[in-house]
This record gives C-alpha cells, structure tokens and sequence, in this order.
C-alpha cells in the first residue's frame, strides 16, 4: 500500500462559502487512502477559542486536520509572519500546501518552502477584490505571488489575470482548474421541489432563488431591485423598461401572480439587505433561509435563478443551478466559461432593474431538463477532477 500523503489547503475559515464548498466536494471524491487534507485557517486575534464552523464536523469525519493562524490585518504584518513560520516549524509533513487565500499566500507559501514542504500552489477563486482600501492592500500583497509561488491555479481566465497579473497565462505555471460540482447530486426532482415548497408555505408560487454569501461581490442589494420590479410587472401588468407592457404567463394569472424571492447564504450585510426588502416592501416576499446543508433540495423548488454579481471568479452556484435545469439570468461580470448550457443569459449590470425583471417575465415558463450530462461533458464534474488533482498531489506535476 501506497504511504498516504497529506495536503494542507490554507482558507479564511471553513464557512459555506464557494471556495470551501468546492474543496469540500474534492475532498469526498479523491482517495482519502491515498491523499488526505488538513487545513489551516484564520480566527480574529485574543486568544479567544475558535467556534466552530459550517464544515469543521465533516473535516473531522473526513479525516482531516484544522490548524490556526491569527486573522491578517495588515498592520500585524509581522507578527503574522512569525505566526506563519512558526506553524510551518512545528508542521512540515505536507507533500502540497495549495493556498486558496491569495491575499497572504505570498507571505504563506515562501515559509512552507523554508520549511521544505515540496509543492506550494496558489489558488485563485476570485475575479475582484473588496473595495476601499481593504481592494487596494490586497492588490498590492498579492503583486509577487507569480514568483513566490511553484503552482499558479485559477478558476477562470479572469481569476487569473485579477490574482496573478495580465502575464500569468505566459508562465508555465498557470492552469485552468474549473470549479467542479457533483452533478448526480442536483440533478432536476419534481417532487423534491414540490415538498420543499410546502414546507416553505409557498405552494404555488413562482420562486426566484439566489445562492450567495452576504457580500459586496454578490450585489443583493440590486438583485432586491430586480426582484422588486419584477414583483410590480407581475402585478400591476405596467412597463419595467421596454415600450411594451410585459406579457404576463396565463400560468402567472392562475398562481395569483405571486413571486417569492429566496435567498441561502449568510455573511455580514445580510441584515442591511433585510431592511432594504422592508423598505421596497417586498419583505412577505423575500425569504431568508441562511445555510443548509442540503442546498441541493432548495435548487428543486426554484424556477428561475438570478446572479447579478460584480465580480466573479468561476461561480459554482451558476454550475449548480445547471445542473438542476435552471435558466440562469446572471451579470455580464461572470467569465464566459460558466455558461456552458442555453440556460444561461448574461444581462448588462449597469442596465436598469426592469430590464432585468423583464427578461425574467419574458422567460418564465419551460421546461425543466436533466443536464447532469451537460454538465459533464463541459468539464465541471467533480469525479473527473478528483483523479487530475490526486495525479497532481501524488506527483507534484500538473499535466
């Protein structure tokens, strides 16, 4: 029997976000006899014990390993720098460290060759960065990473060049790891989606869905003015952007017209977006569900979902709803890769929300189809990319 080998994949924590939750599907398709994770995350400093997060439970399960560093801040510099060179002191035994943090893999990833781990990949998951000055420190630590790093993965093109630099496609060390998803796993069930419904007390209610922490880069804020107008076409019959009144759906018209907006994820403007739906009085209609370990149900009891990101790395929730034969109406900040199916529109962000919810109106009714195959076909199954990535983690080559 082969020696199992350990990666660490270094995070911010180990919440639902996209990041971990595609790791996550890694991590129960590879051999775990072969290759095993651990992770290294990041808490706010005094001292306080960590709690724990969405994923902490399974990792153990798993097999896997958590370790801590201090949160960065910036102006901890170096005494997170002597946190990250002491951790890899004391824990060397890894074959890979694959830093998914890329605003400190720079710092991260030299120490764990100081410590002689033998591979260090940076990660890129993101095609932007927060705004203020918080964007403009990230930009700049993130400036030397193409040197510093043996391995510079990235979800998307776009991902890329935001991490890394415009050059990095030249470099020998860039590849295209598309995010990946369990296709099977969300594949369209009728009925699933009707018990959900029932158990949400919407039963026979048109439903928008959204999948998204509560973040910048998620733009709810706009998504609740999309939703908004549409709720007013969908009542009212007046015009949202075009010179035509919006042809409402017999289906509509016997449903009474209701839509309802739900919305998983959790994040710290969620409860701004709360008082932004009171405000648009659209709240009975705005349904928060936080995170739930079976998303997979929720995506059956949607009939349309909507994704009016900023910014984007390769979104493995627009994947998903795919995966569940969803029309996707998502912004045109999202690389082009995602949108692999005819399922997908991409929509002007700067365009006004009735345009929006036109398209949306316009585009109600069809018909739900299994596109797990799809799904497969362009790439984004994650069984597939188990086996490259455990080849690459056994290795150390990414062929």
């Amino acid at each position: 029997m082969e020696k199992q080998i350990r990666v660490l994949h270094v995070l911010g924590g180990l919440s639902l976000g996209g990041a971990e939750s595609r790791i996550m599907d890694l991590y129960r398709c590879i051999d775990r006899d072969k290759v095993q994770f651990d992770f290294l995350v990041h808490q706010n400093e005094g001292g306080m014990a960590r709690s724990p997060e969405f994923y902490d439970e399974e990792v153990g399960r798993l097999g896997g390993k958590v370790y801590i560093l201090p949160k960065f801040r910036g102006y901890n510099y170096f005494a997170y720098k002597k946190a990250v060179r002491d951790f890899f002191r004391k824990h060397h035994e890894f074959a890979v460290v694959q830093g998914h943090m890329t605003s400190t893999a720079a710092i991260y990833l030299p120490e764990a060759a100081k410590a002689g781990i033998p591979v260090r990949a940076a990660h890129a998951r993101s095609a932007g960065v927060d705004k203020g000055a918080k964007g403009i420190l990230t930009r700049l630590l993130r400036l030397p990473l193409l040197k510093r790093a043996d391995y510079c993965f990235a979800c998307s093109k776009e991902a890329g060049d935001s991490v890394f630099g415009k050059k990095w496609k030249d470099s020998p060390k860039a590849v295209v790891i598309p995010n990946a998803v369990e296709a099977q796993k969300f594949k369209y069930r009728e009925d699933v989606g009707k018990e959900v419904k029932a158990e949400l007390g919407i039963s026979g209610c048109y439903v928008i869905g959204h999948v998204g922490r509560f973040h910048y880069a998620k733009n709810h804020e706009f998504l609740l003015e999309i939703f908004a107008a549409l709720h007013e076409g969908l009542l009212s019959g007046k015009k949202l952007s075009s010179d035509k009144n919006p042809n409402i759906p017999e289906e509509m018209e016997k449903a009474g017209r209701r839509v309802v907006l739900i919305l998983l994820g959790e994040g710290d403007g969620m409860e701004g977006i709360k008082q932004q739906a009171k405000k648009l009085d659209i709240a009975r209609d705005v349904l928060f569900l936080g995170n739930r370990k079976d998303v997979w149900k929720y995506y059956q009891a949607m009939d349309f979902f909507v994704f009016p990101s900023r910014f984007e790395g390769l979104p493995g929730t627009v994947v998903e709803a795919q995966a569940s034969g969803l029309r996707c109406l998502i912004s045109d900040r999202i690389t082009p890769e995602v949108g692999f199916s005819e399922l997908v529109h991409y929509e002007d962000i700067e365009a006004p929300p009735g345009k929006w919810a036109e398209y949306i109106i316009n585009h109600m009714f069809y018909e739900r189809k299994d596109m797990c195959k799809a799904v497969e076909t362009a790439g984004f199954d994650v069984r597939e990319q188990a086996g490259r990535m455990e080849k690459f983690y056994l290795t150390g080559k990414m062929s």
